[in-house]
Order: structure tokens, then sequence, then C-alpha cells
């Protein structure tokens, strides 16, 4: 007669090895549809930004110039774009008056660890309209004046350890019998020079913005101011001449004066100085400042005038 004990014993020893044998494949199987571990992060990479800082006049500044839609339009988000032109102001007078002590503490600008704020700084400067005579308080001498301002600001831009970049200054778009009077060249002359002597980086704006202005001719150009003109102004562009711009804008009346009638009056020249005050430009039709067609316009011609004068901005420049 067979004992049941050992029968029992076989019985419980392949239960348990069954339940063994469950167990494993059950940890074999979940660890094969368990997800892998996710990866260490990637060490977070420090930013490394540069600045464009844009000094001079109206012609540069937001609003009437080309810096508001080169800042806005034609810089990476790497780059940080500050614009400090402002109008009415000179070589002179933007000194005098803080602004470029204000440029300066830009150039300078640190992070709380002390150390510089951006790896490259740039400073665009443009200068010329504001530095002719006829404007009290702003106008430099073209031969001794206005180039020394220049290498002031060369020098103490590189002493802030930024790049300086000198700009020849906007053309304006007056025209006598089809062809454009470009009364800056003397200016934009100074420019290259010192740019020359001094080694600095050099857009030629006012040869490539003369160059365009002239091919267009002095209707189209017009086309470029804030406002439109009045309808005696653009009569008067289409027979190739120029007129003081605010010709035919409402005025208030005078008492009639002796002399010629107004029909066999010349028509009057334009009056730069007048219309080029301090402070923001009066929105109205002009032959120097910039609507949005202009500011578009030539703040594209300078994007490109920069990516080849300094190649290592390229890019960090949207064209």
């Amino acid at each position: 007669m067979t004992h049941p004990v050992p029968r029992l014993l076989t019985a419980a020893l392949a239960s348990i090895l069954l339940v063994s044998a469950a167990s494993a494949a059950f940890a074999q199987t979940a660890a094969a549809t368990a997800p892998a571990a996710a990866p260490p992060p990637e060490p977070v990479r420090p930013i490394r930004a540069s600045k464009i800082i844009l000094v001079g006049d109206s012609t540069t500044q937001g609003g009437s110039g080309w810096g508001g839609r080169f800042c806005s339009d034609h810089v990476v988000s790497f780059v940080a774009c500050i614009n400090l032109a402002r109008g009415g102001r000179s070589t002179s007078n933007y000194r005098a008056e803080g602004s470029w002590d204000i440029a300066l503490a830009e150039m300078a600008s640190t992070i709380p660890s002390g150390t510089r704020a951006y790896v490259d700084t740039y400073v665009l400067i443009q200068f010329g309209h504001n530095d002719q005579p006829g404007k009290p308080g702003r106008s430099t001498d073209l031969a001794t004046e206005f180039p020394q301002n220049l290498r002031r600001y060369v020098a103490e831009a590189r002493e802030r350890g930024a790049i300086p970049v000198l700009v020849t200054p906007l053309t304006r778009r007056q025209f006598v019998d089809g062809k454009l009077d470009n009364d800056l060249e003397p200016w934009a002359a100074a420019v290259r020079a010192v740019a020359a002597e001094t080694h600095t980086p050099l857009l030629d704006l006012n040869a490539d913005s003369s160059a365009a202005v002239q091919a267009m001719g002095p209707s189209l150009a017009a086309g470029f101011a804030q406002s439109p003109p009045s309808p005696i102004v653009a009569a008067a562009l289409l027979t190739g001449t120029t007129i003081a711009a605010n010709m035919g804008m409402p005025v208030p009346a005078a008492p009639a004066a002796a002399g010629p009638s107004p029909s066999s009056a010349p028509a009057p020249a334009q009056n730069n100085a007048a219309v080029e005050p301090m402070g923001d430009a009066k929105l109205s039709f002009d032959y120097t400042h910039l609507g949005p067609t202009g500011a578009t316009f030539f703040a594209t011609m300078v994007t490109r005038e920069l990516a080849i004068a300094v190649p290592a901005l390229r890019r960090s420049l949207i064209n």
C-alpha cells in the first residue's frame, strides 16, 4: 500500500515550481513592456547674444528714419537692437546733451555676475544732416570739427569694447533738371575718410541711396516721404525740379506784398533747416524724412550693406 505523504509533497512541490515559473514569466513580460528610462537632460547652453546700437539723427530714428524698421524686421532674436538716434542731432549736440553717454552705458552693459551681457556690441553711427551750416547749436565745421567728432565716437566706442560702424548720411530727395542734388556728399566724403583712417567698417548709405533715388526720379522717390505732396509740389516733381515741400499746403493768410505776381514769381527753394528741427520730425511731406515705404526700403539697404561690411553679423541679419 502506497503512503499518501510522498504524493502530497510531490504535488506541493509541483505547485511551487508552477507559481515560480509564472512569476518569472510575468516579470520578463513586464520588463519587456516597461518604457525605457528617460535619458538625462542635456545641460543648458548659455545664450550668446549680440547687440546693435543705432546712433544718429531723424533719418535713423524710428518714425522718420530707417532705424525702426531695421530693428523690428532685420535682426534675429539673438540680437538686441537699440535705437538711440534722435531728431535734429549732429555730431556736436548729440554728445553735448548726454545722448552719447547713454550709448556708452549701453555698450558697457553687464549681467549680475559682472561679465559682459553681450558677446559683441556694434554701434552704427550716422550723422551729417544737422552738421551742415544754418542750424545754430547743431552745425559743425566740415573740415575740422565734424571729422574730429567722428574720430572721438569711434575711439570711445572701442574703449568700451564695442565695434563702431560708420554710416554716410542718407541722401535727401531734391532734384534740379532731373538730377539729384546730393548736397550731403561732402559730409559723406568726410565720413569715408575717417573710416579709412581709423580702419572702421563703413556703410556708404549716401552713395547707395543716391544711386537708388536718382534711378527712381523725383516723382517715384516722393513716395518715400511721410505724407503725399501737395498738387503743386507733385506737378513740379514731374518737371524734374523740386520746389519747397510745403508749397500748396494751407498757411495762415498774410497781407499782400508788392512784387511779382504769384504766377510769375519763381517757386521758392527748399529750406532744409526749417523742416529738420530739433526733436521728432513733423508728419508731413518733405525731401528728408521717411514714411513706412521709405523706411522699409532703406532699412533693407542698410542690412545688405552691413552684411558685407561686417561679415560676422551675416547670420544675425534678416534680408
